[in-house]
């Protein structure tokens, strides 16, 4: 039954009032012998110790103010704060005696749960309705359930939950903004089915399943895409998109079907499984080709179980959220989930992704396999990290090499990495570039780390990508993976080729193929098996010769390194001036004002003050900065200042002999007054 406290008006709980007085009147009529009127009223929301009976005028007040005014309404019914001994708080000892106080609480109308503070008691009735679960138990006519919104994205219809955007523990999230972060996870994963097909893929945070929709959807039979999620309710989304979306689901309980036709007796090829479990439990059962890892949080606690089978020339991808601690807000966070000591620099977008691929390379190195890092993005809300596997003891021990530390000088900004092996030095101070330690007092510098030191892209693997984002048409990828091409290549050139760069994979394919073909009957059985072993030894060699030279380490921002007083060149035309000057150098992604070079700091501050010009100088055309022509320009300005001194001289005489004809009446004939 319904509790009392859940009322739709205020009449409702006097009522109630009317039906407790007869109790209170019997009651009174045993213990007394006084003549009982029925004029004073018990409240019916609470006991007699705190609210006695009193006549209806003030028992209408009480309800009013202390009861009815700080319900909570749901559907035309109000959920009243009620008093009465439904939830007993733990008692206090107080000497020998204990008191046992009743708390006053809410009844929720649709699971009957108590619940103390009315803040949370909405908040509880908001995560029912988000969750759908809006028909209560006391209604009799349910409550229409809440529509879920259908969401399209590249061509991919999801159903999403009405709190999308803030989702709850229980709840699928789908955030808009991780369009990009999807984009370049599907560019990566086509990238790796041109490759070698089919290929076996692995989301294993699904939510609302849309980033595995996408695969199946565009890649088709190239891949074989497993969505998985431990919460129920995310599962269920899942089939019901893939429902949306016109796909079979292979379920992964021998309970159910195995495979489900959907649509209206059309014929579908594409299959997605869908599976409940802990993302760590279904990579150490499974191996798989592609897996993507993106947690809410940090994804070092799943690093080891995606590693453990992944198989050789495979790749993991996973997007860390956790940028609060990466970006060296909660430093401490870093140090106890990484276990980097890491401080705020000017580069501190890169120094979360060497954060984030030195956890990587360590999780991979503990299963005896090494890394390739083929792509690392940090924007504002995520960063993207993207390795291909190399198994055996050897590429893992070579990619565990470059992890080491960083010198950072807290006065320049300076930064430089360690040098290789185990002897300490005397003064790690002489390791980098600049004098901040000789000339000021203290330490100067911090160690960082420790970082992944090897490259962050490959330019043949992005230019892979990009030609994918073009076939597909997924233009916010685009941009992005242009300049990532540039600064893969260090280079400031942004011509990119239209043709395919899959033609030489399909022309040392074809070659496999003739010379198999000649061959023996007797080698013909092993045919498969050889090619196989070829295209792995091709993809091999691809990867050493995409892998160019390594581009320099971390970035200067020209803001913080601009000179006080003087206008600093245009960013592209600085950029220009420092190849120029010899260096290598390109913009960066990580940083819009950011200059990635081979150039030490000083250097970098030399040219940018060689081509700043002063700020007096207004719409002076940018350039070198010539001593000869401030010294012109100084004369020039300070014979017109004598010029204009001498003049308002001469004019005050004038003004003084005008004043003085006033009296005479003697005036000039000519006056500079006049």
């Amino acid at each position: 039954e319904k509790h009392i406290s859940i009322q739709r008006h205020l009449a409702d709980l006097e009522k109630l009032a009317d039906l407790k007085e007869g109790e209170f009147t019997v009651a009174v009529s045993e213990n007394t012998d006084l003549p009982v009127t029925d004029e004073k009223k018990p409240c019916p929301l609470c006991p007699e110790e705190k609210f006695r009976a009193c006549y209806s005028h003030k028992l209408h007040r009480h309800l009013q103010n202390l009861h009815w005014k700080v319900s909570v309404e749901f559907e035309g019914y109000r959920m009243c704060i009620c008093h009465l001994p439904c939830r007993p708080v733990k008692p206090n000892l107080i000497g020998d005696q204990a008191f046992s106080k009743m708390g006053a609480h809410y009844h929720c109308i649709i699971c009957s749960a108590t619940i103390t503070r009315r803040t949370d008691m909405i908040s509880h009735i908001t995560r029912h309705v988000n969750k759908g679960e809006t028909e209560s138990r006391f209604i009799t006519v349910p409550a229409p359930k809440s529509a879920h919104e259908v969401l399209k994205e590249s061509a991919t219809d999801v159903q999403v939950l009405p709190n999308y955007y803030t989702p709850h523990k229980t709840d699928s999230y789908f955030n808009p903004k991780m369009k990009l972060n999807r984009q370049l996870i599907f560019c990566a994963l086509a990238v790796l089915a041109e490759e070698r097909k089919p290929i076996e893929c692995l989301d294993a945070f699904g939510a609302t399943g849309i980033m595995g929709l996408q695969w199946a959807k565009h890649l088709r039979s190239s891949v074989k895409v497993t969505i998985n999620d431990c919460n129920e309710n995310s599962v269920m989304m899942i089939r019901e998109n893939c429902h949306l979306n016109k796909m079979k689901v292979k379920l992964s309980t021998e309970e159910e079907d195995n495979d489900e036709a959907m649509g209206d007796g059309e014929e579908h090829t594409d299959t997605i499984e869908v599976t409940k479990m802990d993302a760590n439990v279904i990579m150490h059962l499974r191996s798989f080709d592609f897996i993507h890892l993106d947690p809410f949080g940090t994804s070092v606690n799943y690093l080891d179980s995606a590693f453990r089978n992944v198989r050789n020339l495979g790749i993991v991808s996973l997007t860390s959220t956790d940028i609060s601690s990466l970006y060296a807000k909660a430093q401490h966070v870093a140090l106890r989930h990484y276990g980097c000591n890491i401080v705020r620099t000017e580069y501190y977008k890169e120094l979360a992704a060497r954060v984030v691929v030195a956890a990587v390379t360590r999780a991979a190195a503990r299963c005896n396999k090494g890394i390739e890092v083929l792509l690392a993005v940090a924007l504002e809300h995520f960063v993207l990290v993207v390795v291909r596997v190399l198994r055996g003891p050897s590429p893992a021990d070579d990619s565990a090499k470059k992890i080491r530390y960083l010198i950072h000088c807290q006065w320049c900004e300076e930064r430089i990495f360690q040098k290789e092996g185990n002897m300490v030095e005397e003064n790690p101070y002489q390791q980098l570039p600049c004098d901040c330690h000789g000339s000021m007092p203290g330490k100067t510098a911090v160690v960082l780390g420790p970082l992944w030191s090897g490259a962050l892209f490959n330019t043949g693997f992005l230019r892979r990508m990009l030609f994918e984002a073009v076939q597909y048409g997924l233009d916010e990828a685009q941009p992005l993976l242009k300049t990532l091409v540039c600064e893969a290549e260090c280079t400031t050139s942004k011509h990119f080729s239209t043709h395919s760069p899959y033609d030489e994979n399909k022309q040392e394919e074809c070659g496999v193929y003739i010379k198999t073909r000649n061959a023996p009957a007797e080698s013909c059985l092993v045919h498969g098996k050889r090619k196989s072993d070829e295209v792995i030894r091709n993809a091999a060699k691809r990867q050493k010769s995409e892998s160019s030279a390594e581009h320099p380490a971390f970035y200067y921002n020209v803001h913080r390194h601009s000179i006080k007083g003087m206008n600093m060149p245009k960013l592209n035309k600085f950029l220009s001036y420092l190849s120029e000057a010899g260096y290598r150098v390109s913009r960066t992604h990580f940083d819009p004002m950011g200059v990635r070079t081979n150039a030490p700091l000083a250097q970098f501050k030399t040219v940018l003050l060689k081509y700043s010009t002063p700020t007096y100088t207004g719409g002076q055309a940018e350039g070198p900065l010539h001593l000869a022509e401030d010294v012109q320009a100084g004369e020039q300005a300070q014979a017109a200042a004598d010029s204009k001194a001498e003049d308002a001289e001469f004019l005050e005489d004038d003004k003084s002999r005008v004043a003085a004809a006033v009296f005479t009446g003697d005036f000039p004939t000519h006056c500079a007054a006049d």
